[in-house]
């Protein structure tokens, strides 16, 4: 018996239909997160196992409120404070359930929730869980989030962002952070995408910007992408820390975050912070080869292709894949409003590969 037939029927016929598929090692890798190949860095591996050796155990074994809270962990959230400048943080085991345990537990009733229509699937499905009013505004309109912030009156008000969208890859305008600080807004700031790519620093919208951090600002970053590793933090303030580690499911609830992930995501830290210079030059390369070949102007290193056409996106891709060894996202709905083929110029991927790739996607992109 098979209760979900149609359903899955429809999907194939619409072109969304999804597999899994194992990795093929013998291809290029430009559809995955891991923007600075740090995923490949087989030193930071030999350090994070290293430093698992110096303890007596190897796991968590328990939730943080339990028995899980291991100094690996604790000099994780110092040192991604220091970088930062915020005064508290929490290792959570990943992006999505980070998401929804922040969003959950921050929207009380009497509370307002204003979230950017493109914000991540997590950040929606937590806000569905929450107890406030929530609104979606429309994606990166400065504008309308300010005629919200004056138009509601709550107990409290909670803004949600993105500093580099997922698939779009575009950055959150100065002008809404600023508008959150100006109304005395919560700001939630998702970096999944941004911290280890963009800033002075690289880490993230805010050093992108210059704009320090306030108390009512919190950052949730992913380690399984530019970090290279597995999980997830936010930093805040230690007041809203305090509140998240009361409130939180995600926290409360859940087996403290791997200590080898968290290990190998501190030492990845030391390395973006001590390897910046270089790591910005070569990011601005890439960035370069996009705008001269494909014409797109990138914030970080997510390049979107607009296909439109689910069925011919994946033709690209299996195209790309076949002449040049290079596998490239097919991105469909309904993560994307129309079908994209998402590159990723990952730092270990040849310059002049990456050249080629884009020259070879304008002779079969038809705009």
């Amino acid at each position: 018996m098979n209760p979900y037939e149609n359903e899955l029927k429809a999907l194939k016929r619409s072109g969304r239909f999804r597999e899994r598929t194992v990795r093929d090692e013998t291809l290029i890798d430009a559809a995955s997160n891991d923007y600075l190949g740090l995923a490949h860095n087989k030193e930071l591996h030999i350090k994070a196992c290293a430093t698992l050796s110096q303890y007596s155990d190897h796991a968590p074994k328990a939730s943080m409120l339990v028995n899980g809270y291991h100094p690996i962990h604790s000099l994780f959230e110092e040192a991604l404070c220091k970088a930062n400048g915020f005064e508290a943080g929490i290792v959570m085991g990943s992006g999505f359930n980070a998401n929804i345990g922040l969003i959950e537990a921050l929207v009380r009733k009497g509370d307002v929730l204003l979230m950017d229509e493109e914000y991540h699937a997590s950040g929606v499905a937590g806000a569905r869980m929450c107890e406030g009013e929530v609104i979606y505004f429309p994606h990166n309109d400065s504008e309308a989030l300010k005629t919200l912030l004056l138009q509601n009156s709550p107990k409290r008000m909670i803004v949600a962002v993105e500093g580099i969208y997922s698939m779009g890859g575009d950055l959150v305008p100065r002008e809404i952070i600023e508008l959150a600080i100006e109304h005395k807004a919560i700001l939630i700031l998702d970096e999944a995408h941004s911290s280890g790519v963009i800033g002075e620093s690289l880490m993230g919208i805010l050093d992108h910007y210059g704009i320090a951090p306030t108390p009512l600002m919190i950052k949730m970053g992913t380690l399984g992408k530019a970090y290279g590793s597995f999980g997830a933090y936010v930093l805040s303030s230690k007041h809203i820390s305090e509140y998240l580690i009361n409130r939180a499911k995600n926290v409360i609830y859940a087996t403290a975050p791997s200590l080898y992930d968290t290990a190998l995501a501190h030492h990845a830290l030391d390395y973006i912070q001590s390897h910046s210079k270089v790591l910005r030059e070569q990011i601005a390369l890439r960035q370069n080869i996009i705008l001269e070949t494909l014409g797109i102007r990138c914030a970080g290193l997510i390049v979107p292709i607009e296909i439109g056409d689910n069925h011919e996106v994946m033709r690209l891709q299996k195209q790309i894949k076949n002449e040049l060894g290079i596998h490239v996202g097919a991105i469909r709905q309904p993560t994307v409003k129309k079908a994209i083929l998402r590159l990723i110029a990952r730092l270990d991927i040849d310059a002049a590969l990456l050249a080629q790739a884009c020259e070879r996607l304008t002779q079969i992109w038809v705009k």
